[in-house]
């Protein structure tokens, strides 16, 4: 027969968790103890239709060694000795999880009065309770683990009052102004009176917030919001969005910052329970794409983590999350169809939220498409205004494409857009799914080079030598070469190469870099690949130095050059340089600049 044993609770180490741990700050005892009050009230006002319920927090400073002290009392519903016993000498019980409908209650661990010992070293607690015939009570609890709870002769009406004297290092906590700010932080939407007194000033904290106030129409709403917003933020907000999910009963408002915020930034959002902060903090309040806004919310049925600082991430978070991205995109609707103005100044700071939402949205995409802009090698343009001009959608997959031929591109007239950045190529693809009259055409940059101006058979015959020179040269780069017409015509060569042989290439020059054990890793990746196309090298006939290039004899100023000018290329093109292709950038300038001397010394002689 074994025998049974209880758990021994360290409260210190509790302690030490709660306030290192598991809520954001010490201050957020004020918080506990306001929930806790509230909570009381709440009960009561169960039992006893029409009770008007207050909390007062009052603040007595310390006369000579004497810490100063706070007192905090609620006309709330009270506690028994018996409750006492069962729920506030029992680490971790609540009397809302036991007794009452949980979902009244902001609270519902039942660990929010050990907060208190964060700041002080004893809690004394005075309370009495509404039921018929009980005595009031005080209860003493230590930080060591001890209690202690005495009957009061004395009669009081039903209520709670919380005394806490600040233990060394606390005593700011405890000045007036100091618990006016976070409680007024913490409790002043809730619709129970809370009042503030120190000395013989009294002040409430009490504000309700505007998404529970009645305006006259939506432009003094607005209007209202954007104030709400600046005075909760300090900045004046682009624009203001109603938030509203019947799942988690939420109501709030949603402010669009006034300038581009990153994809990777997660807005932190401030966030009410039952009119209680519970944190500024709050994050998967909104859906990913919804990074350009930050929110204020209230919600009355969401689930609570411990800590009151956040939520559970269940389904029901997960169906209130989509409900209020519904709102934010109802709104976006609602411009594109009345107010064309202020959608393209909203699109300008925050497309990329909105080409996010695109890809996802076919409804949405269907409506905005024409609106969102793309990089083109024709300048930045919308899609809408790229088919006016354009029948077909010319595009390459990736920056580096882009940036490859976008200048050649441009002076041969050609429209390329540049699907390389986040979401572009997708919504370019989806383009024919959506609006199947509708054509798009990705290019392959290692073809472009098939519409340029072939030269005549005596001008290819005059420039034969140069490119089986250049065959030589750039053999050993697993690079071809050509020579055709193109503009601009200040440019001599263009160097391009497909995604699989720029692959190649990357993989290269990064096993170059690496150690034995990387590098053998590569060139197991380098084997797993199949054999590519090698890049180009395209002359400019266009070009008066490729002209006089082709006149030139002497072989060895010819393969300088060639060199050069590859090395130029791949430099233009924004190709990071192989070892073996710097070497030959310094040998080549090296080599030129001797020509340049011996030639100018035998001018000399």
């Amino acid at each position: 027969m074994s025998d049974e044993h209880k758990f021994q609770v360290d409260l210190g180490g509790i302690i030490d968790l709660l306030s290192n741990h598991l809520y954001s700050g010490p201050e957020v005892f004020l918080r506990e103890l306001l929930q806790n009050a509230v909570d009381a009230i709440t009960a009561r006002g169960l039992v006893e239709s029409g009770h008007v319920g207050s909390v007062q927090f009052e603040t007595i400073q310390g006369k000579g060694r004497l810490p100063p002290t706070l007192v905090v009392e609620d006309n709330g519903i009270g506690l028994t000795s018996e409750e006492i016993h069962q729920f506030l000498s029992t680490i971790g019980r609540s009397s809302k999880r036991e007794s009452l409908d949980r979902d009244d209650f902001i609270g519902q661990f039942g660990i929010g009065l050990l907060s208190c010992f964060v700041v002080a070293d004893e809690i004394t607690l005075i309370t009495r309770s509404m039921k018929t015939g009980q005595p009031g009570v005080e209860w003493k609890g230590r930080a060591d683990g001890t209690y202690s709870l005495r009957k009061l002769d004395r009669d009081f009406a039903p209520g709670t009052q919380v005394y806490l004297q600040a233990k060394p290092g606390s005593e700011a906590m405890f000045d007036a102004d100091f618990v006016f700010e976070h409680v007024k932080k913490f409790g002043g939407h809730l619709p129970i009176a809370v009042d503030v007194v120190a000395a013989a000033s009294k002040r409430t904290i009490n504000e309700p917030p505007p998404w529970l106030q009645s305006f006259r129409n939506e432009e003094e709403r607005n209007a209202a919001y954007l104030d709400y917003g600046k005075e909760a933020f300090g900045t004046q907000f682009f624009d203001a969005i109603p938030l509203r999910s019947e799942i988690g009963a939420i109501n709030g408002i949603a402010f669009v910052l006034p300038y581009a915020a990153s994809i990777a930034t997660k807005q932190s959002h401030r966030v009410y329970l039952k009119q209680m902060l519970l944190s500024e903090k709050g994050e998967k309040l909104l859906p990913d794409w919804a990074f350009f806004v930050k929110c204020v919310i209230n919600t009355q049925d969401l689930r609570p983590t411990a800590s009151r600082e956040s939520f559970y991430d269940d389904q029901r978070l997960a169906e209130a999350r989509e409900n209020l991205g519904d709102c934010m995109r109802n709104y976006l609707v609602n411009l594109a169809r009345n107010d064309r103005q202020r959608l393209d100044q909203l699109i300008d700071l925050h497309f990329l939220a909105i080409k996010s939402l695109a890809v996802e949205d076919d409804e949405f995409y269907e409506l905005f498409i024409d609106y969102l802009p793309f990089q083109t090698s024709l300048g930045p343009m919308t899609l809408g205004e790229y088919l006016k001009q354009h029948p077909i959608v010319k595009y390459v997959r990736t920056v580096d494409e882009f940036r490859q031929v976008a200048g050649v591109a441009a002076a041969q007239e050609i429209c390329l857009v540049n699907g390389g950045y986040i979401h572009d190529t997708s919504l370019l693809e989806k383009l024919p799914e959506i609006f199947p009259d509708r054509r798009i055409e990705p290019v392959d940059v290692s073809t472009l080079t098939d519409s340029f101006e072939d030269l005549t058979v005596v001008e290819h015959d005059q420039a034969f030598d140069l490119l089986r020179a250049a065959d030589q040269v750039l053999r050993r780069f697993g690079c071809q070469s050509d020579v055709k017409k193109f503009h601009p015509e200040q440019l001599p060569t263009l160097y391009t190469i497909s995604s699989e042989a720029g692959f190649q290439r990357n993989l290269d020059r990064t096993r170059e870099q690496a150690d034995d054990l990387w590098s053998g890793v590569l060139d197991g990746l380098a084997a797993s690949r199949p054999q590519v196309a090698s890049a180009q090298l395209c002359f400019n006939y266009h070009n008066r130095l490729i002209r006089r290039l082709v006149d030139v004899k002497d072989k060895v100023l010819v393969q300088k050059a060639i060199e050069m000018l590859y090395v130029q290329a791949l430099l233009l093109g924004h190709f990071p340089l192989r070892s073996e292709e710097l070497k030959l950038m310094g040998d080549g300038l090296w080599g030129l600049i001797e020509m340049v001397i011996e030639g100018r010394e035998k001018e000399l002689q």
